[in-house]
Protein backbone atom coordinates (compact mmCIF):
# COMPACT_ATOMS: atom_id res chain seq x y z
CA UNK A 1 0.00 0.00 0.00
CA UNK A 2 2.79 2.37 1.09
CA UNK A 3 4.79 1.79 -2.42
CA UNK A 4 1.45 2.41 -4.48
CA UNK A 5 1.00 5.53 -2.45
CA UNK A 6 4.97 6.36 -3.01
CA UNK A 7 4.41 6.13 -7.13
CA UNK A 8 0.95 7.92 -7.25
CA UNK A 9 2.37 10.65 -5.22
CA UNK A 10 5.83 10.62 -7.79
CA UNK A 11 3.25 10.62 -10.72
CA UNK A 12 1.04 13.14 -9.55
CA UNK A 13 4.57 15.15 -8.98
CA UNK A 14 5.63 14.67 -12.34
CA UNK A 15 2.45 15.57 -14.32
CA UNK A 16 2.62 19.01 -12.24
CA UNK A 17 5.80 19.63 -13.29
CA UNK A 18 4.50 18.86 -16.71
CA UNK A 19 7.03 18.29 -19.51
CA UNK A 20 5.34 19.89 -23.10
CA UNK A 21 2.19 20.73 -21.95
CA UNK A 22 0.49 22.26 -25.11
CA UNK A 23 -2.34 24.50 -25.90
CA UNK A 24 -4.53 23.98 -28.92
CA UNK A 25 -6.55 27.37 -30.57
CA UNK A 26 -9.56 26.11 -33.24
CA UNK A 27 -10.55 29.30 -35.31
CA UNK A 28 -14.27 29.93 -34.85
CA UNK A 29 -14.39 30.84 -38.21
CA UNK A 30 -16.01 28.19 -39.98
CA UNK A 31 -14.48 29.37 -43.36
CA UNK A 32 -11.21 28.87 -41.75
CA UNK A 33 -10.80 25.25 -41.15
CA UNK A 34 -7.46 26.04 -38.59
CA UNK A 35 -5.98 24.27 -35.80
CA UNK A 36 -3.09 26.12 -34.30
CA UNK A 37 -0.64 24.01 -31.68
CA UNK A 38 1.47 26.22 -29.22
CA UNK A 39 4.12 24.55 -26.94
CA UNK A 40 5.77 25.29 -23.93
CA UNK A 41 9.00 25.75 -26.12
CA UNK A 42 7.84 28.67 -28.19
CA UNK A 43 6.97 26.87 -31.25
CA UNK A 44 3.61 27.09 -33.19
CA UNK A 45 2.05 24.26 -35.20
CA UNK A 46 0.19 25.12 -38.68
CA UNK A 47 -1.43 23.05 -40.38
CA UNK A 48 0.14 19.03 -40.89
CA UNK A 49 2.16 18.72 -37.43
CA UNK A 50 5.67 18.02 -38.52
CA UNK A 51 9.13 18.27 -36.86
CA UNK A 52 11.89 20.68 -37.35
CA UNK A 53 14.59 18.01 -38.49
CA UNK A 54 16.19 17.76 -41.66
CA UNK A 55 15.09 21.42 -43.15
CA UNK A 56 17.13 23.00 -45.20
CA UNK A 57 17.75 26.34 -45.85
CA UNK A 58 15.71 28.58 -48.23
CA UNK A 59 19.02 30.09 -49.91
CA UNK A 60 19.70 26.44 -50.56
CA UNK A 61 16.02 25.59 -52.39
CA UNK A 62 17.25 26.71 -56.00
CA UNK A 63 20.76 24.61 -55.88
CA UNK A 64 19.08 20.83 -54.54
CA UNK A 65 15.75 21.71 -57.06
CA UNK A 66 18.65 21.99 -60.24
CA UNK A 67 16.32 21.72 -63.28
CA UNK A 68 13.33 20.17 -61.75
CA UNK A 69 10.08 22.18 -61.57
CA UNK A 70 9.00 20.59 -58.36
CA UNK A 71 10.76 19.17 -55.30
CA UNK A 72 8.45 17.88 -51.88
CA UNK A 73 11.26 19.26 -49.14
CA UNK A 74 11.47 21.07 -46.09
CA UNK A 75 12.96 24.08 -45.76
CA UNK A 76 13.53 27.12 -43.43
CA UNK A 77 13.57 30.86 -43.19
CA UNK A 78 12.91 34.07 -42.09
CA UNK A 79 9.70 35.54 -42.68
CA UNK A 80 10.03 38.90 -44.55
CA UNK A 81 5.99 39.25 -44.84
CA UNK A 82 2.82 38.46 -44.48
CA UNK A 83 -1.01 38.87 -46.10
CA UNK A 84 -2.08 41.89 -43.90
CA UNK A 85 -5.88 40.22 -45.01
CA UNK A 86 -5.67 37.44 -43.39
CA UNK A 87 -2.20 35.88 -43.36
CA UNK A 88 -3.12 33.53 -46.47
CA UNK A 89 0.77 33.50 -47.87
CA UNK A 90 4.17 34.91 -46.48
CA UNK A 91 7.73 35.92 -47.98
CA UNK A 92 10.71 34.21 -46.72
CA UNK A 93 13.89 35.82 -47.28
CA UNK A 94 16.19 34.36 -49.61
CA UNK A 95 20.11 35.43 -49.65
CA UNK A 96 19.67 35.91 -53.58
CA UNK A 97 17.66 39.26 -53.15
CA UNK A 98 14.27 37.15 -54.77
CA UNK A 99 12.04 36.78 -51.48
CA UNK A 100 9.85 33.23 -51.93
CA UNK A 101 6.05 33.35 -51.89
CA UNK A 102 5.15 31.05 -49.59
CA UNK A 103 1.10 29.81 -50.09
CA UNK A 104 -0.79 26.63 -47.86
CA UNK A 105 -2.17 23.51 -49.41
CA UNK A 106 -5.44 23.98 -49.75
CA UNK A 107 -5.93 27.26 -48.32
CA UNK A 108 -6.08 24.93 -45.03
CA UNK A 109 -4.25 27.05 -42.42
CA UNK A 110 -3.17 30.44 -42.31
CA UNK A 111 -0.15 32.53 -40.23
CA UNK A 112 -0.73 35.19 -37.39
CA UNK A 113 -0.12 38.74 -39.24
CA UNK A 114 2.56 39.55 -37.19
CA UNK A 115 4.68 37.27 -38.17
CA UNK A 116 7.79 38.82 -39.88
CA UNK A 117 10.83 38.68 -38.55
CA UNK A 118 10.52 35.07 -36.81
CA UNK A 119 11.87 32.24 -38.57
CA UNK A 120 9.60 29.47 -40.08
CA UNK A 121 10.05 25.68 -40.96
CA UNK A 122 8.06 24.45 -43.92
CA UNK A 123 7.33 21.20 -45.35
CA UNK A 124 5.28 20.92 -48.71
CA UNK A 125 6.18 21.69 -52.43
CA UNK A 126 8.83 23.83 -54.13
CA UNK A 127 7.86 24.80 -57.52
CA UNK A 128 9.14 27.05 -60.40
CA UNK A 129 5.89 29.08 -61.71
CA UNK A 130 4.72 31.73 -63.50
CA UNK A 131 3.08 33.94 -61.19
CA UNK A 132 0.79 36.48 -63.45
CA UNK A 133 0.26 40.34 -63.48
CA UNK A 134 -2.74 39.94 -61.53
CA UNK A 135 -1.74 37.66 -58.91
CA UNK A 136 1.41 39.91 -58.27
CA UNK A 137 -0.75 43.52 -57.99
CA UNK A 138 -3.16 41.51 -56.00
CA UNK A 139 -0.23 40.25 -53.67
CA UNK A 140 0.95 43.87 -53.52
CA UNK A 141 -2.66 45.10 -52.38
CA UNK A 142 -2.53 42.27 -50.07
CA UNK A 143 0.64 43.36 -48.74
CA UNK A 144 -0.24 47.36 -47.94
CA UNK A 145 1.38 49.21 -51.11
CA UNK A 146 0.17 52.05 -52.35
CA UNK A 147 -2.48 51.83 -55.63
CA UNK A 148 0.94 53.34 -57.62
CA UNK A 149 3.14 50.76 -56.62
CA UNK A 150 0.51 48.18 -57.47
CA UNK A 151 -0.17 49.78 -61.07
CA UNK A 152 3.53 49.66 -61.85
CA UNK A 153 3.16 45.89 -61.77
CA UNK A 154 2.92 45.19 -65.73
CA UNK A 155 5.02 41.86 -66.28
CA UNK A 156 4.34 38.31 -65.05
CA UNK A 157 7.43 36.86 -63.02
CA UNK A 158 8.82 33.11 -63.52
CA UNK A 159 9.78 32.44 -59.95
CA UNK A 160 10.52 30.19 -57.01
CA UNK A 161 6.94 29.38 -54.93
CA UNK A 162 6.41 27.18 -52.39
CA UNK A 163 2.86 25.09 -50.85
CA UNK A 164 3.52 24.12 -47.55
CA UNK A 165 1.40 21.62 -45.56
CA UNK A 166 3.04 22.39 -42.68
CA UNK A 167 4.54 25.10 -40.94
CA UNK A 168 5.81 25.25 -37.31
CA UNK A 169 6.52 29.14 -36.52
CA UNK A 170 9.85 29.82 -34.00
Amino acid sequence: MKNILVVAIAALSLAACGGNVSQTKTNADSTENQTTVIDTVGMSYYGEKITPDSAVSVGDLATLMGDKTELACKVTGEIEAVCQKKGCWMDIKNPNGESVRITFKDYGFFMPKDASGKKAIMLGLAKVEETSIADLQEYAKDAGKTSEEVKAITTPKKELVFEASGVILQ
